[in-house]
């Protein structure tokens, strides 16, 4: 069963050829033989989910209409409020946080008769390109566990490579999703800021957060992407679908975007530290697509340069504003024995947080700070506007634009964790493109010498998924490395 795509698990299920309650069982099936190596959920919800695919089997059996992901077993990160089971973002801080309500994308989930089997490990409120700063469990990569699954979403990708599910959610703030997908050898999508509400998402950076799919293959990730996309009028970011309509993502699909023009900036391949396999798989993937009719364009993103400074910025100072809710007094930790109420807040905030979170928090309160707002915060600002319109004027030229999704290929445990900035760079591909707020996919391209997967990163304008994920199918459907997972 686990050799089935989520599209055609959802075909058999929907069609009575498979139980959804026997797919679900297989999932945790997986978990329990997998997640001890590989450490991908925090929490799983074995009960609640059968329950849930027994009455969405019943509903098939008796004819009734369901859901688009029609019993499918999926699980999502961390940070996302469910009313089952905990919301810990993976922080000790919100360890024992039950959510009392459902967040936007659950709800879509639900409606759609998914079935949500539990929630994925994750960098500490998302800050974090490893999945080292989760403050509950270390996540390995099933490619080789000795090394990341990337992050913040590793642990929804690491769900999916090692097939204990069909599909996750993750969030991507600056290649949260894409990253990780590209050292799991999976696919990632990070829709457009506004596609997805952001109802009930934990906030980390409120102007660069956005949910999305991680999938075996670019179809199902269509698929996800249609079952979750849409207005919310609690998320004040999203978009009206009278701007920008819902679309069916998988009709048009496997229709090739005739006279394709894609952009090429020198400035991808000038990075320092680019692994030469990652180079080489990349442009073989170029070729390819050359082959299939299309155009290489240089352009040029002469901004680009400055992405990982603007991000660590307003991202930084963004967290800064967010986790100022986590006081010791509303909910979550609470230091046993302060002294006053102003302990209650310092050493709740202490024993709580990790060093990544206590990290970003002094950053973004430092660039916020009175003498330094004009100076860092603005500036920081100006610069990501013309980023922004960087993308917007190569886009002018081209259809879309094509690099790698990470420099190098997943690095081992430990390499990163002692030099921060270091490990800021894993995502100097992925960040320009939350910083425009435009959608961008990770698909595999290939192995490296190490058998070690290899990610291509497309980039589409604003409200284009449709076209994004036609193009990347343009590419999985002349190769086979959506079909390669790692020995189990």
């Amino acid at each position: 069963m686990d050799q089935l795509t989520a599209r055609e698990l959802r075909d058999k299920i929907a069609q009575g050829e498979i139980k959804s309650q026997d797919a679900t069982q297989a999932a945790f099936d997986a978990i329990e033989k997998t997640n001890g190596n590989i450490g991908a959920f925090l929490q799983t919800h074995k009960e609640h989910a059968l329950k849930k695919a027994a009455q969405i089997d019943e509903k098939i059996s008796n004819g009734d209409a369901v859901g688009s992901l029609a019993g499918l077993p999926i699980a999502i990160k961390d940070n996302m409020c469910m009313d089952v089971g905990k919301t810990t973002c993976a922080s000790k801080y919100l360890e024992n946080f039950h959510a009392p309500y459902n967040g936007g994308a659950v709800e879509k989930l639900n409606q759609a008769d998914a079935v949500i089997i539990g929630k994925c490990n994750m960098d500490e409120y998302a800050m974090g390109s490893s999945t080292e700063n989760s403050g509950l469990q270390k996540t390995a990569n099933p490619w080789d566990t000795a090394r990341v699954p990337g992050g913040s979403s590793g642990g929804s990708a690491a769900a999916v490579a090692a097939k204990m599910c069909w599909a996750t959610l993750g969030s991507d703030t600056g290649g949260s999703i894409r990253q990780p997908a590209s050292f799991c050898g999976v696919v990632g999508l990070k829709p457009t800021y506004g596609r997805v509400s952001r109802y009930g998402l934990v906030a980390y950076g409120s102007s660069l957060d956005q949910i999305g799919p991680i999938t075996k293959t670019v179809g199902d990730a269509g698929l996800m992407l249609g079952a979750i996309a849409g207005y919310d009028n609690r998320d004040s970011t999203s978009v009206p679908e009278t701007d920008a309509p819902v679309l069916d993502y998988l009709k048009d699909l496997d229709k090739p975007i005739e006279n394709l023009k894609i952009g090429v900036a020198k400035e991808f391949f000038e990075v320092d530290g680019l692994d030469p396999d990652v180079a080489k798989s990349v442009k073989e993937a170029l070729n390819l697509y050359e082959s299939m009719g299309a155009k290489l364009v240089d352009v040029e993103l002469p901004h680009i340069k400055y992405s990982v400074a603007t991000y660590y910025l307003v991202a930084t100072a963004e967290a800064s504003s967010n986790l100022a809710r986590y006081d010791g007094v509303h909910y979550g930790h609470r230091t046993a024995d302060p002294k006053d109420y102003i302990d209650v807040y310092s050493s709740s905030r202490e024993e709580g947080f990790g060093e990544e979170v206590k990290r970003r928090i002094m950053l973004g309160t430092y660039a916020l700070s009175s003498g330094y707002y004009d100076a860092y915060y603005l500036k920081a600002l100006k610069v990501r506007n013309l980023i922004r319109q960087d993308f917007n004027h190569a886009f002018e030229k081209v259809d879309c634009l094509m690099s790698p999704t990470a420099p190098e290929v997943a690095f081992k445990m430990g390499d990163k964790t002692d030099n921060p900035l270091k490990m800021y760079l894993s995502d100097i591909y992925t960040i320009a493109v939350n910083l425009a707020g435009m959608p961008g996919i990770s698909i595999p391209c290939g192995l490296n010498s190490n058998n070690l997967p290899i990610g291509l990163q497309i980039i589409s304008p604003n409200f284009t998924e449709d076209k994004l994920l036609r193009i990347a199918n343009m590419f999985e459907s002349k190769t086979d490395h959506h079909t390669r997972f790692p020995a189990r």
